[in-house]
């Protein structure tokens, strides 16, 4: 499997700040930690695709996902464009419903329909995303497909200041706030709902099997309900809805290993139509800034390998680089299966700022182990017994 697209890029300065608000750090070893998530978010170049990996380099500033507070207003944070209404939050209609495969039957025919959709059909989403102890957080999402071909695409956060995706083809800008507007190239836009599950669900069979649980209800509508759950229980799993109609996601819920509910992303309103919503007529293509050029940096390969990683976990990053905050070398890894990113840093153990550090935030582990001469965090959404097997599965390979 070639996984071209990472979707759930971890908004990891947010998740650190969390970690660090909640233990007692040593102030040398906050350092440590705020440096290597600043040096990995860094190094993914904000990348949407292996296509973005071209060209020139970028500089060494990375736009986070902005924290927001909650507001009943949404917001455009797009200068160049006529300012957005808000979408409706009404339960659809049948005639808002195009039928794109009317006789789905299996798990497979029910997720090409799903990726048929949002490809191919002009839709109005509104959907919020959930998670025990904190805001709900509202989104708006669109698509639509012009009279020229053209594929555009938005993604706009709607409580606080507000943040802004929006893709024309294969180029997608980014608009928030305290921070100039950039592009990059990608054929998708970087959000809740995970890409790859969108467009490529093929993909994730080789880490996840799909089991179809039968018909339910969600919003009011009849939905198809489909658990996604890891091979070889190495991860966390999900629960999927998908509109009877449409097959547009309804709901999707990530579970722990005991099945606890840690995250939900619920529709509150879905449109489906035959022609593209207006908001796309008000975008001026030509203010949009241009794509970054971005290149893989030539250095040295880190020299050594994890032998552990879950099914279908496969090494899409690899580098080595000083750390602008602490001056420490690092090397890391990042992994993927297309749910899931985790990345893996390697350092001397006599570099180190401090000892073995465990932290969690529900859906996140940072673990930091060091055995011997050898220092290795990993970082991403998985369970802490998989952060462990990954860490002591460390092992040297021969220079590169």
């Amino acid at each position: 499997m070639k996984i071209d697209y990472r979707n759930n890029v971890p908004a990891l300065l947010v998740l650190v700040r969390v970690f660090l608000a909640q233990e007692k750090v040593s102030i040398r070893l906050r350092a440590f930690i705020k440096a290597m998530t600043y040096a990995l978010i860094v190094s993914l170049g904000l990348s949407f695709s292996a296509a973005a990996q071209e060209s020139e380099s970028v500089q060494n500033t990375s736009p986070e996902r902005a924290e927001t507070s909650p507001s009943t207003l949404p917001s455009t944070a797009d200068a160049s464009l006529t300012s957005a209404q808000a979408a409706p939050q009404s339960v659809p209609h049948a005639t808002d419903v195009v039928v794109v495969n009317p006789h789905p039957q299996t798990t497979s025919d029910w997720l090409m329909q799903l990726s048929e959709v949002v490809k191919t059909q002009n839709f109005e989403v509104a959907f919020v995303q959930s998670r025990a102890g904190r805001e709900t957080i509202p989104f708006l999402w669109r698509h639509g497909v012009l009279e020229d071909g053209t594929s555009m695409e938005q993604l706009n956060l709607q409580n606080g200041p507000g943040r802004e995706q929006i893709r024309v083809n294969g180029i997608v800008s980014v608009f928030e706030p305290d921070v100039s507007p950039y592009s990059l190239r990608s054929e998708f836009i970087n959000g809740p709902i995970p890409s790859e599950l969108l467009h490529h669900p093929d993909r994730l069979k080789s880490g996840y099997e799909f089991v179809s649980v039968g018909r339910a209800r969600v919003a009011g509508r009849p939905a198809q309900q489909i658990r996604i759950v890891s091979r070889d229980n190495s991860r966390f799993s999900y629960q999927l809805w998908l509109d009877e109609d449409s097959g547009m996601v309804l709901k999707l819920n990530m579970l722990d290993l005991q099945g606890g509910l840690l995250e939900q992303i619920q529709v509150t309103s879905l449109k489906i139509t035959d022609a593209p919503d207006d908001y796309f007529a008000r975008i001026n293509q030509a203010s949009l800034p241009k794509p970054m050029a971005l290149t893989q940096k030539q250095s040295r390969q880190p020299n050594w390998e994890v032998k552990y990683l879950p099914n279908g976990m496969e090494e899409v990053r690899g580098d080595t680089r000083r750390l602008a905050l602490t001056g420490q070398v690092v090397e890391y890894k990042m992994y993927s299966d297309g749910l899931v990113d985790v990345s893996v840093y390697v350092q001397p153990a006599k570099d180190a700022l401090g000892g073995d550090l465990v932290l969690r935030n529900d859906l996140s582990t940072f673990l930091t182990l060091t055995d011997g001469n050898t220092q290795v965090t990993v970082v991403g959404e998985i369970p802490l017994q998989t952060a462990n097997a990954i860490a002591t599965s460390l092992s040297p390979t021969a220079d590169k």
